[in-house]
């Protein structure tokens, strides 16, 4: 029986059925055309609005070298001391600029002379390096890589992470001597910005990376084990670094992919280790990478799938945020990963 009944199938009655579902069909694909265009207007909003910042910064000048000279074991304490008081001095121009938030932050990491700051750059964004326990003594060492919308206004949430972490280390392994690095040794992308899709910042990240890296085996020497926890777009720095890096694991929390199609391609003989919580919005963004108008778009194959080759622990139930939060199932895991007490990770 024929479907599109005319004269000869039907008269006009069927005729007139036949244009209804013509038309209906013709309105259902303007409807699907509507929904695209409205789903490509939103994402595009979404990729160009770029927030602005609440003020302008003052000029802050950048950290004097001759100030903190080559930074060694025996010279760890003199470093310290040199970036809290490139701090103050941040702090103080903050503060005559009307910014009080940042005054406030950067007076904290001044004021407090337990506080270990490696580096500190109080331009932009800002930029800090802590670290959390006795560095020239640690046998395991973490070294915390931030994502997206992290820089001195926010990095109360990124130090309070480390500190966890360092915590978690003591509880799994007393007396074993450890140290967590909080390197925020870069410009994050905004989360809702176009530098967040691309690896663009993470292209730039990657060389100061590998020179911390290097900076910080001066310090340890090469027994001690370091592990890079690279957290949502830190995971991308710690992928455009991996080659060449010395450190006996990278591990990727959170992650929308790292821009290579599996771990082989990473080209590191490091651990790789991929963990998601099961309330982490990043497992419904699209692993995918394509170039539009001569830049690459999105970071590949998930570093979660089989096929990508990393060695899955269990993240537990929380969300994007809740990796190290005290007491999870994902603390517990990473802490083990630091340790190299491989054996022990709980896999997913």
């Amino acid at each position: 029986m024929e479907l599109t009944g005319g004269r000869g199938s039907g008269g006009r009655g069927s005729g007139r059925r036949d244009r209804r579902w013509r038309d209906g069909g013709r309105e259902d694909r303007r409807g699907a055309g509507r929904r695209r265009r409205t789903l490509l207007a939103a994402l595009i909003t979404t990729c160009l609005v770029v927030p602005l910042s609440a003020a302008a910064r003052p000029t802050v000048p950048a950290p004097d070298p001759a100030r903190l000279g080559r930074v060694t074991a025996t010279t760890l304490d003199a470093a310290y001391a040199a970036n809290r008081a490139n701090a103050a001095e941040a702090s103080r121009m903050a503060a005559d600029h009307g910014d009080s938030g940042r005054a406030d932050v950067e007076r904290a990491m001044a004021d407090d002379p337990s506080r270990q700051l490696l580096a500190f750059d109080g331009r932009g964004a800002g930029r800090a390096t802590e670290v959390f326990g006795d560095l020239a003594r640690a046998d395991r060492i973490g070294v915390l890589i931030p994502g997206s919308d992290t820089g001195l206004d926010t990095y109360g949430r990124f130090r309070a992470a480390a500190e966890a972490l360092h915590r978690q280390l003591a509880h799994e392994a007393p007396g074993t001597p450890t140290a967590v690095v909080a390197w925020l040794g870069y410009e994050t992308p905004g989360t809702v910005s176009t530098t967040v899709m691309t690896t663009d910042r993470a292209d730039e990240a990657a060389p100061e990376l590998r020179e911390f890296i290097g900076r910080l085996r001066v310090v340890t020497g090469e027994d001690a084990q370091v592990a890079l926890v690279c957290h949502s777009y830190g995971s991308v720095v710690c992928a455009r670094a991996a080659s060449g890096l010395d450190v006996e694991d990278l591990v990727v929390v959170g992650s929308p992919g790292t821009g290579v199609d599996s771990a082989a391609d990473l080209d590191t003989p490091a651990r790789i280790w991929a963990g998601r919580g099961a309330g982490d919005w990043v497992a419904d963004v699209p692993h995918l990478r394509a170039d539009l108008f001569g830049t690459t778009v999105g970071f590949g194959t998930d570093p979660m799938s089989p096929a990508y080759g990393a060695r899955r622990f269990a993240a537990g139930s929380g969300g994007h945020s809740d990796y190290f939060t005290p007491g999870s199932v994902a603390l517990a895991n990473l802490a083990r990963i630091v340790l190299g007490e491989t054996s022990e990770v709980g896999r997913d």
